[in-house]
C-alpha cells in the first residue's frame, strides 16, 4: 500500500520589512504552489487564527483565502483545510466561503476539521474553548446541509438558522476530514494523551481521520487501534475512515542524526517558539535524520495510514525536492 502526499503550504505570516521582501515572498509563494501541483502533492493549509506565544512563533493566513490563491495557480491537486478550526466560525458564512471555493477550484476541495486548542481564539470571537466539541459537532452537521440543500433550516444549542439557501452550491459535497488524537500533556492547556469518545464518534462519521502531529509516534499507533477497535464495536457495517496523518519536518540530507537535529533547531525555535522543549518537539514532529524520518512514515505506512500531509518548516523549495526523492521514492519505490 502506498501512501499519497499532501504539502502544507508555508502560509505562515513571517514579519516583512519592506514591498521588496514582500514581492520575494509572495514570488515565493507562488513558485512553491505550482511546484506541488508539477510534483502531484495535494495542497493543505494551516488555521491559526492568532499568534500563540511561545508555542507558534509565527501566525498564519487565512486559510479558505490562502486554498482560492492556491486554486487559481493549479488545476490539478486537492486543496484542504487541514485542519479549519470550526468553532470561530458562524455556519452560514463558512458555508457561503466554502462552496465559492469549491464552484472556484472545479470541485477540488477537502473539507479538513477540528476543534482547535488555543483559548485566546475562542474569547477573542466570542465562544468559549469548553464549548469546542459541541461547536464542532453543530458546525459539521450545519455546513454539510447548507451544502446540499435549499431552504435549510436548523436549530441548534449554538446555531439557529431558517430557509437559508447558499448558492452555488457543490455538485457533490466535498469530503469530510477529522483531526483529533492524543497530545502530549501540557499543564497549560486542555488536550491529553487519549482519544475522548467524543471524539471517536467525530471521526466514525467522517471519510478520514487526519491524525495530529502534537503526540508521539507511539499515541498515534494507540489511538488507530482505538479508532478501529470503536468502529468494529459501534459501527461494524460502516467502512473505517481512511487514516491520514499531518506533520511538520524539515529535510536535511546526508547529516547524521545529531547534524540534522543542530540544523533543524532553528527553523523548529522559530516555528513552535520555546514554550516546549526541543526534546518534546523531537517526539511529536518529523526532526532528525533522513532515515528517521522515512522509518516513521514507512512504520505508520505499514499500520494503515495511506496519506500524509507534510509541512516543511521553510519555504525553501529544495524542501519538496528532499520529500520526493527521500520519502515519496522510498515510501512508494
Amino acid at each position: 500500500m502506498g501512501v499519497e502526499i499532501g504539502i502544507w503550504v508555508p502560509s505562515y505570516a513571517w514579519d516583512v520589512n519592506s514591498e521588496a521582501e514582500l514581492r520575494e515572498r509572495l514570488a515565493r509563494m507562488r513558485d512553491y504552489v505550482a511546484k506541488c501541483e508539477d510534483l502531484g502533492y495535494d495542497v493543505w493549509v494551516i488555521d491559526h487564527l492568532l499568534t500563540a506565544p511561545g508555542l507558534y512563533g509565527n501566525s498564519w493566513l487565512e486559510p479558505l483565502s490562502m486554498l482560492n490563491y492556491a486554486a487559481a495557480l493549479t488545476e490539478n491537486v486537492k486543496l484542504g483545510t487541514g485542519i479549519m478550526v470550526l468553532p470561530v466560525r458562524h455556519p452560514v458564512m463558512l458555508a457561503k466561503e466554502i462552496a465559492s471555493l469549491i464552484h472556484l477550484s472545479g470541485e477540488r476541495y477537502i473539507f479538513g476539521v477540528g476543534p482547535g486548542w488555543y483559548p485566546p481564539e475562542f474569547t477573542a470571537t466570542g465562544t468559549d474553548i469548553s464549548e469546542r466539541g459541541r461547536r464542532t459537532d453543530e458546525i459539521i452537521d450545519a455546513v454539510q446541509l447548507l451544502l446540499s440543500e435549499p431552504n435549510a433550516t436548523f436549530n441548534g444549542e449554538f446555531y439557529q438558522f431558517e430557509d437559508v439557501s447558499i448558492e452555488p452550491r457543490p455538485l457533490t459535497m466535498p469530503e469530510l476530514w477529522v483531526s483529533g488524537g492524543s497530545r502530549v500533556p501540557d499543564p497549560e492547556y486542555h488536550d491529553v494523551a487519549d482519544v475522548p469518545t467524543s471524539v471517536m464518534r467525530r471521526i466514525a462519521r467522517s471519510d478520514a481521520w487526519l491524525s495530529r502531529c502534537s503526540g508521539t509516534q507511539e499515541f498515534l499507533l494507540r489511538d488507530w487501534e482505538k479508532i478501529t477497535a470503536y468502529m468494529a464495536e459501534n459501527h461494524p457495517d460502516r467502512e473505517l475512515p481512511r487514516f491520514a496523518h499531518c506533520n511538520f519536518i524539515q529535510m536535511t540530507p546526508g547529516m547524521s542524526r545529531q547534524q540534522a537535529l543542530d540544523a533543524q533547531h532553528e527553523h523548529a525555535i522559530r516555528a513552535f517558539g520555546t514554550h516546549r522543549s526541543y526534546e518534546h518537539l523531537q517526539e511529536c514532529y518529523l526532526l532528525g535524520e533522513v532515515e528517521h524520518q522515512v522509518g516513521r512514515i514507512k512504520e505508520l505506512n505499514e499500520h494503515g495510514m495511506d496519506y500524509v500531509v507534510l509541512g516543511p518548516l521553510s519555504d525553501d523549495l529544495d524542501q519538496l525536492d528532499y520529500i520526493h526523492e527521500h520519502i515519496d521514492k522510498e515510501v512508494n519505490g
